[in-house]
This record gives structure tokens, sequence and C-alpha cells, in this order.
């Protein structure tokens, strides 16, 4: 009797739940020509197999599978992360499809600047999918593409990357103050190291070094600035992916570059 029970039991869950899982991943750099100046491009290109919700925030990819099997990245790539902020010329485009496809919800303040589309593929088997998010970059567009300020070595497509907004100051040689309002880290697999900051009224600050050591959150980085001029140890602490704070004093022997960063108390990019 109990073990009749316990079959039933199942066979109800079995039909009251559908068979769904979650994968979430990081979409890489994107390395190839192509893109017109002044946007910002999600290339998602996924296999799936069954009724799928995909959403973008940032440039994080999560696919929930409804029905059938589990959905796969098959190549996704950002030129830049989706804004977390009000953008303009968004646009969604299915580039390549064999299912139904539709753009369920653009990214506003209530669902956290996410992009959400539906997949519904009924054919069997995994079936390929090209979607393409894309929006016009603003001023504070970072951090820096491929090529510009990438130091040798370098590999984007299996990069991490960090980022967020705050408040903080470059200060030279204890006079020349430039205002942070934004941080980016990125690094690769070997340890190669990307930091960038939005400023105020100028160009990004760029450093580029080698990551010496990682205790837990924080991070110890032998960094330069983007001339190789200046050089120092720069201390990152990160919270999830997210930059929470940023310290450096970096020198030639005779001038000296103090950076200080922390993340924002309210409505920063976590």
């Amino acid at each position: 009797m109990l073990g009749t029970m316990r079959t039933w039991v199942i066979a109800l869950l079995a039909v009251a739940l559908p068979g769904w899982g979650d994968t979430q991943f990081r979409a890489r750099k994107m390395t190839s020509p192509g893109v017109a100046a002044g946007k910002g491009v999600c290339d998602l290109r996924l296999q799936v197999d069954g009724d799928v919700e995909v959403s973008l925030r940032g440039d994080i990819v999560s696919l929930r599978t409804l029905s059938g099997r589990e959905s796969r990245d098959d190549g996704s790539e950002c030129n830049y992360p989706l804004p977390d902020h009000e953008m303009k010329g968004f646009s969604f485009e299915t580039k390549d499809a064999r299912g139904d496809v539709k753009l369920t919800e653009k990214p506003d303040g209530r669902n956290g600047f996410a992009a959400v589309a539906r997949i519904r593929d009924a054919a069997a088997g995994y079936g390929r999918y090209h979607l393409r998010v894309s929006w016009t970059l603003g001023k504070d567009a970072f951090p820096p593409g491929p090529g510009v300020g990438v130091p040798e070595g370098f590999v984007w497509n299996n990069a991490i990357h960090y980022s967020g907004r705050g408040n903080g100051t470059t200060v030279s040689n204890g006079a020349e103050t430039q205002r942070l309002l934004e941080a980016s880290v990125d690094i690769d697999r070997v340890g190669h190291a990307i930091i960038a900051f939005r400023c105020d009224r100028a160009a990004p600050e760029i450093f580029n070094g080698f990551l010496m050591d990682r205790e837990g959150d924080k991070m110890k980085i032998d960094a330069a600035t983007e001339d190789h001029r200046l050089r120092g140890t720069m201390w990152v602490t990160v919270e999830g992916t997210a930059v929470r704070s940023v310290e450096m004093d970096g020198t030639d022997g005779q001038d000296h570059l103090l950076v200080h960063f922390e993340k924002a108390k309210h409505g920063g990019k976590d």
C-alpha cells in the first residue's frame, strides 16, 4: 500500500511540475569585427530543444528551460554589457530560429534592466537560435573593447569581469585630481588584468597589470598606468561580480599617483 502511494505521488508530481532547469553563463567578449561604431551588441547563440525563457542582464545570460532538454550556450558574445540604466536605441532581432521567438520584457528599472525573451521550439532535437540585442552606446560606455588598453597576451574569451558604480579619485603628485564614477576589472585565466575607471570630465583611466595573489574577495595586482610609467600594488576587493573598492599608490621614483575608489552605498551596480 505504501509503495503504491509513493508511486502515485511521484507520478502526480511528474505531471504537475514541468521538467525545467536553470543555466547561467557569462557571454564572452566579442572579438569579431562588423559592429557599427557607437552600438552595443549582444549576440545570444543558443541550442534549444523545447520551451525556454532567456534573459540577459549585463553580460550574464540566464536560460530557464520550461520543457524539453536543458538549453545551452552556443557561442554567445557581447561587445559591451547591457547597461543597468535607461538606454537609447534598444532593439531585439531574431537572426536565426526554427521555432517561435518573442521578446516578453524590455529592459527597465522594474526588471533590473534585463531583456527577456521566450523561445518555443516544437521540433525534435536541438535547434540553433541566434538572438541579437543592441542599443546605442552612451558617453559612459566602458570598459574598452579588445585592442584598446589591452596588455599583450590578454585573452578576452576566458576573462572574468567585475564592475561597479561608486565614488573615487586619482590624485597626481598631491595636486591634480580626477573624479572616478565607475570601476571595471577584467582578469583572464592566466592572470593578466585590465582595470578601467570612468571619469567625470575625461577619458577613462586605464591600468594594466598581473594578478599576484588573491585571498577571498581581495586581490593583489601588480599594476601600471597605460603608458607603463607609474607602477605599484593595486588592491581590489570584490563582492560577487561587483567591485567594492580599489586602492593603489603608484610611482616611477619621482612622480606619485594615488587611486581610491569605493562602491556606492545606494544604487551601485551589483
